[in-house]
């Protein structure tokens, strides 16, 4: 299952993205730190080039602080980036960037000119909260709602950087069916884009996997199920959300799974790590692949038959 979820002005927003790129001199890119990779828009690697990049993993109190550490090494080992951990609760840390701006182009800081930096991220990672806070001002509408900045503009923050705001942006495909569970679980996509269920279930089955005991505790279980379904009806049974009959309201159960995910309340997770990434990878290129010689074989069918 690919997710196509790509409103009209979020390709407006990449084809200006894609003109302003050649005067831009570094790149902050804005990660959630549960999905690191799921949250990367890939056409971010494709038209920085070799431009430096700062990656900064926000959310990071919401994340595993182990699994955080190694992204954050994983990114650092990549030429011309680097990645921190952040949270917007911490606005001295985030107006620190701008020294890490300076600091990877020391060439720029020394001169006259100002530092062009362009900061991008998907919708709700907490870009538009990241630009406030450096700008020592409200600049961006904030929200939790996803795809709330809707167009580009350019803030002069006085200290020698200019910074470029995009609106979200999300790529017409999310290729791994992974990410884009990932994606809905985190509330990066619209509740709407996908069945609350499925997502669920998708989530319920990750937690079943990477941190058996924080559900254990949470939820008051003497055992764990051994299905994802066996864990929805659980915390149906501790959060009351039966129907007539004493079965599991799957759509409730599943709201509150969801929510008890995104605010923390289960602690902090991370949804998948640089080892978990690598594998997928491998699997969405063959996917990619065999896509690619169907799509092919059928051009190559088609132009038969009308020969």
């Amino acid at each position: 299952m690919a997710v196509h979820w790509y409103p009209g002005h979020m390709h407006k927003a990449q084809r200006e993205m894609r003109e302003a790129m050649p005067n831009i001199d570094l790149i902050i890119e804005v990660l959630d730190a549960r999905i690191p990779y799921s949250s990367e828009n890939p056409v971010v690697t494709e038209v920085r080039g070799d431009k430096p990049c700062i990656k900064i993993l926000n959310k990071s109190d919401l994340a595993d602080p182990d699994i955080t550490a190694a992204w954050i090494d994983y990114y650092n080992q990549q030429t011309n980036i680097k990645a921190v951990a952040l949270t917007t609760q911490e606005p001295e840390k985030v107006r620190a960037i701008l020294d890490l701006c300076r600091a990877m182009l020391p060439e720029k800081d020394q001169g006259l000119a100002n530092i062009r930096v362009m900061i991008m991220g998907i919708p709700n990672v907490g870009k538009s909260t990241t630009i406030n806070i450096l700008a020592g001002r409200i600049i961006a509408k904030t929200g939790n709602e996803p795809a709330v900045t809707k167009a580009q503009q350019r803030i002069n923050l006085k200290n020698g950087i200019v910074l470029s705001d995009t609106p979200g942006i999300l790529w017409p495909k999310v290729m791994n069916e992974n990410s884009s569970y990932r994606l809905a679980v985190t509330g990066a996509i619209k509740d709407t884009a996908m069945e609350y269920e499925d997502v669920a279930f998708f989530a319920a089955e990750y937690l079943l996997q990477a941190y058996p005991e924080v559900v254990k505790q949470r939820y008051q279980l003497d055992e764990l199920p051994d299905s994802e379904l066996g864990l929805l009806e659980a915390i149906a049974g501790k959060r009351g959300a039966k129907r007539a009959g004493g079965h599991a309201d799957l759509h409730k159960v599943s709201e509150i799974l969801l929510h008890e995910i995104r605010s923390a309340a289960l602690g902090r997770i991370s949804l998948e790590t640089p080892a978990m990434v690598e594998q997928e990878k491998v699997l969405v290129e063959q996917l990619t692949q065999e896509r690619e010689e169907k799509q092919a074989k059928r051009k190559k069918n088609k132009k038969r038959r009308r020969n």
